[in-house]
């Protein structure tokens, strides 16, 4: 079997012969009239007139006088029937080619024909070749299937052929084109205003997480890169705005794992005069439309959990959960207590841990077992510093989090507008942080100072692309197109560009 470098001398030799007849093998412009589906959905209207179709080769067979291509666009494939009398007086200026010069194309190439749409005797839809354009000479070979591109990490480091070779990775992603847009298309539809907020903050917040930190050069100060949009957003609505959202990313600089990735796609929204309750509705009808958009099924079955999306939500509350599985008082336990609970259910103990840092650990431990769709509600205060109060309950906040299939979804609550309250809390996330916990929030006084020129009750709820991941049953790195990947250079290129590796 030939080697791949073998297989790239090979074509560069058809590319040198191409450009010797006078042939572009990249031109610039291209056309066509229809995708290939639309041909065959509409055959019978359709079966007769000419048509100009564009695509990439998938496969070439020559017999003799007559040869059948298969060629693929985004839509499908089709089959190209060439008879050598009907392809033939190429103008190469214009990168056409003639029958003759078939052998000078391989699969992969990228190729436009136009002809008469037919039906083969073997009953074959296909298009009767009169003349075809190259419109990109590839010069290396494209895995025939799947199972000639199985290595994980290889097809995670080369997503572009993935996509190519495998049309459930291609469908994955028009899926999670269609779950953001759908997600935008209901808060729009909904009176929410999109903006967009900076990526580069000089005070992280809004989440307990580890943030990336880079360096400005024109400012000569350090900045972070977000790690959640919540603080911009709710100085957008102490600025006046009452509906607002913004879908980008945010970076957290945290390991990867099944659910989570540093660099990620999410979601947040924040409601002037809504609390947690018509906030809770809100996305509980909002959860239903943009999934069924989505996947076109309420239903689904994940990690062995029957989820059905339709159904009332069930509200779970914190406290008793926690107390009904570790005999644990969120809030009157010592550190101990909560330590003893870690140990004893198998779960890490670090020495920066406190109570909420200690609680979080046996709730997620928890939550595994929970198929939902479920709301967490009642939340213990020392766990939200962000969230307001309940007054009948000032132990716990007015706070709601989407449980599906094991998992937390998303989270919402009653933003706290108070500066006073505000201020105190940043001031023991600053304890925390000092004490170890580098994912503890950081001190904002411009947020502070925001609150005290007062911000109306508001409700904010967020959530990040996982829930897409999760309903479409991968992990995060199988869920996103281009995954960080620690850095290694191609053996093939090495060989061919020794100059770009001379030093290694």
């Amino acid at each position: 079997m030939a080697t791949l470098l073998e297989l790239r001398k090979e074509r560069l030799r058809k590319l040198d012969e191409l450009k010797k007849l006078g042939v572009d093998p990249y031109p610039a412009n291209s056309s066509r009239t229809q995708k290939i589906k639309v041909i065959r959905d509409d055959f019978d209207k359709l079966e007769g007139s000419q048509a100009t179709v564009a695509g990439r080769i998938v496969n070439i067979r020559k017999i003799g006088k007559i040869a059948f291509i298969v060629l693929k666009d985004n839509s499908g494939n089709i089959q190209l029937f060439l008879q050598s009398e009907n392809v033939k007086n190429a103008d190469y200026t214009k990168s056409e080619i003639n029958f003759s010069e078939l052998n000078l194309l391989d699969s992969g190439d990228f190729l436009q024909v136009n002809g008469e749409i037919i039906k083969t005797k073997t009953g074959e839809i296909s298009i009767s070749v009169k003349s075809m354009r190259l419109l990109s000479k590839s010069l290396r070979p494209m895995p025939t299937s799947w199972d000639g591109f199985s290595n994980k990490e290889e097809r995670l480091r080369r997503r572009y052929i993935d996509m190519n070779v495998n049309q459930q990775v291609y469908d994955r992603f028009v899926r999670r084109s269609k779950f953001w847009q759908s997600t935008r298309e209901y808060l729009v539809n909904n009176d929410f205003l999109e903006v967009n907020i900076p990526v580069l903050e000089h005070t992280t917040g809004g989440a307990d997480a580890n943030p990336f930190v880079t360096h400005m050069d024109a400012l000569d100060q350090d900045f972070y890169l977000r790690i959640s949009h919540e603080l911009p957003l709710k100085r957008l609505i102490g600025g006046g705005y009452e509906k607002v959202f913004d879908i980008g990313p945010r970076f957290r600089n945290e390991n990867y794992t099944e659910e989570h990735l540093p660099e990620h796609v999410a979601m947040e929204w924040y409601w002037a005069y809504a609390d947690w309750q018509d906030g809770m509705n809100f996305m509980t009808e909002m959860h239903r439309t943009i999934i069924e958009k989505t996947f076109n099924t309420l239903k689904f079955n994940i990690r062995g959990f029957d989820i059905d999306l339709s159904k009332d939500w069930e509200k779970l509350d914190y406290g008793e959960q926690i107390k009904n599985k570790y005999n644990i008082d969120v809030f009157s336990c010592t550190l101990e207590d909560v330590q003893k609970a870690l140990r004893d259910n198998k779960l890490e103990v670090e020495k920066n841990d406190n109570i909420a840092r200690g609680i979080d650990k046996l709730w997620k431990n928890l939550r595994k077992t929970i198929a939902g769709p479920a709301w967490l509600i009642n939340t213990p205060l020392i766990i939200s510093p962000l969230a307001k109060k309940d007054p009948n309950r000032p132990d716990t906040v007015e706070r709601f989090q989407p449980i599906i299939a094991g998992t937390e979804m998303g989270n919402g609550w009653s933003e706290l507008n108070d500066p006073i309250d505000q201020y105190n809390r940043f001031i023991e996330q600053q304890t925390m942080r000092k004490a170890g916990d580098n994912e503890a929030m950081m001190f904002d006084i411009d947020f502070v100072e925001m609150l005290e020129y007062g911000m109306p009750p508001t409700c904010g709820y967020g959530f990040s692309e996982r829930l897409f991941w999760v309903l479409e049953g991968v992990s995060a790195r199988e869920g996103v197109p281009f995954p960080q990947l620690r850095t290694e250079d191609d053996r093939v290129s090495k060989t061919i560009y020794p100059e770009i590796y001379k030093n290694d």
